[in-house]
């Protein structure tokens, strides 16, 4: 029972530090495309953090699957190498008796990697849907950053504030270009505010400016000064997003069985199912040969891991697309990957083999 209890203590010591470094590497790799998206203009500053969250609930059933796996691998590697496990072996216990404390702390992590994959992923991806709705519906007012260059939504205008008003009812110091019927336009103007019309129609009514008009490469221009100059905001209309295999909740893949919502279905039961059979094959994953190079067996596993998931993605995808049948794909890769556990458990606790390891050191 010690042992047990050190041997958790260990596994959940590795998966903090597994899991917040596979956090980092993937928040900075969705972040860096979240701003590059914000400063080409597809989506608002202020957005990033919203979309950034939703993306992390949606990627917590991977991230903890991964880690689920490679703390187990690593705690047991860690045993060879100290030759805890030469003397747990040499005291006749067999390799069968780690399925206990792995299974211990195993699932509890798959159970909640199975609330995350079935009911909080499709959730985060759906209110991020929602989201990017709202943020789509935005008008071009909405998108006014002081001092940094936007652009509308049809990209026919750049615009430039250098302030705002703390109420957000005045700005200082505009310039917009747009092009007009193959004519460019640029406008400058000293202040402007934001009016709506009887009918609802807003307005953006720039004061004291210049408006310089003109065919680009053509030294003919026009300069006409203005004191009022009223320039309509289009609104765009709110769209409900689209129900699709990825935003749908579980309920609705179950009920509306089509062939997109089948292989959708099917990916999340298989990420809690491979996230057990993960952690268990890393114990005979986990043996080290002290005459082999130390990163073969780590190598091994890794290259197990990549073939087992390229062959879900793989079955999801025939199953979307109606070329396999969902009884048979829902099973059929974690039925390879349990012979194979089964496999490398017989192989690892034959008598024979675990006699000439103990001779070898």
């Amino acid at each position: 029972m010690i042992f047990q209890r050190a041997l958790i203590r260990e596994f959940a010591n590795v998966s903090v530090g597994v899991f917040l470094a596979l956090l980092a590497i993937t928040l900075t790799v969705q972040l860096v495309r979240l701003l590059g998206q914000a400063a080409g203009g597809s989506i608002p500053s202020d957005a990033v953090v919203a979309f950034l969250g939703f993306f992390t609930l949606y990627a917590l059933p991977l991230l903890l699957s991964v880690t689920l796996f490679i703390a187990v691998l690593m705690t047991l590697v860690r045993c060879y190498r100290d030759s805890e496990m030469v003397i747990w072996l040499g005291s006749g216990q067999s390799l069968t008796a780690w399925l206990k404390p792995v299974c211990a702390y195993a699932l509890p992590i798959v159970a909640l990697i199975t609330v995350l994959a079935l009911l909080v992923s499709p959730w985060a991806a759906d209110k991020g849907e929602q989201y990017a709705a709202q943020v789509e519906e935005r008008d071009d007012v909405s998108r006014v950053t002081p001092g940094v260059f936007g652009e509308s939504k049809n990209r026919e205008r750049v615009f430039f504030v250098e302030s705002v008003a703390d109420d957000a009812s005045r700005v200082r110091n505009v310039f917009i270009s747009s092009v007009q019927q193959g004519r460019q336009g640029l406008m400058i103007s000293r202040s402007g505010r934001l009016m709506t019309a009887e009918n609802g129609d807003r307005f953006i009514v720039l004061e004291d400016g210049r408006r310089y008009e003109g065919e680009p490469g053509s030294v003919a221009y026009r300069v006409t000064e203005f004191e009022r100059y009223a320039l309509r905001v289009l609104r765009k209309a709110r769209e409900a997003p689209e129900v699709t295999a990825r935003n749908a909740s579980t309920a609705t893949l179950v009920t509306v069985f089509t062939n997109a919502f089948r292989g959708e279905l099917m990916w999340r039961i298989a990420i809690p199912v491979s996230a057990l059979l993960l952690a268990l094959l890393a114990i005979p994953l986990s043996f080290v040969n002290a005459r082999a190079p130390r990163l073969v067996n780590l190598v091994f596993a890794l290259l197990i891991w990549i073939t087992y998931w390229n062959l879900m993605i793989l079955v999801k995808a025939r199953i979307a697309q109606d070329r396999l049948d969902f009884g048979i794909g829902v099973w059929v890769v974690h039925g390879v990957m349990l012979l194979l556990l089964l496999a490398m458990f017989a192989y690892r606790t034959n008598p024979f083999l675990i006699r000439l390891r103990l001779s070898r050191g």
